[in-house]
């Protein structure tokens, strides 16, 4: 259960450090916010929804 938790909370980093570099870069490209509006959709949900997995699999870790 522990190396579960591990990687669902790297997986996390990782979705967090790709959106952090990823918005702004989606907001100063020249199609911007209408063309890549789905990708940070889908990156926001996959965020969301790390969190609360990463939020349950702690309560199982000692």
């Amino acid at each position: 259960m522990n190396l579960i938790f591990q990687l669902t909370l790297l997986a996390l980093i990782g979705v967090s450090f790709l959106l952090v570099i990823g918005v702004p870069v989606v907001f100063a490209s020249p199609d911007g916010w209408t063309g890549n509006k789905r990708t940070v959709f889908s990156g926001l949900g996959i965020w969301v929804l790390l969190v609360f997995a990463v939020g349950i699999l702690n309560s199982f870790v000692v």
